[in-house]
């Protein structure tokens, strides 16, 4: 197990992702009318942050050096 304790580029971009696709999903909530399509834009945006630290870890940037 690394001692790097989700400290890589990796974790980092995935937090990033999800972080911005929480903050899309909460303004779309908060308008009124609820905006129905910045709504998705933003479901799809937070499934994506999984497959991007996937792919970035599979690229090196998840452990070691960085």
């Amino acid at each position: 197990m690394s001692d790097n304790h989700g400290n890589t580029p990796a974790a980092w971009a995935g937090s990033g992702v999800a972080m911005v696709a929480f903050l899309l999903g909460s303004v779309a909530l908060l308008r009124n009318p609820a905006n129905v399509t910045l709504l998705w834009v933003a479901i799809v945006l937070g499934a994506a942050a999984l497959p991007v630290f996937l792919v970035m870890s599979k690229m090196g940037y998840n452990g070691g050096s960085h």
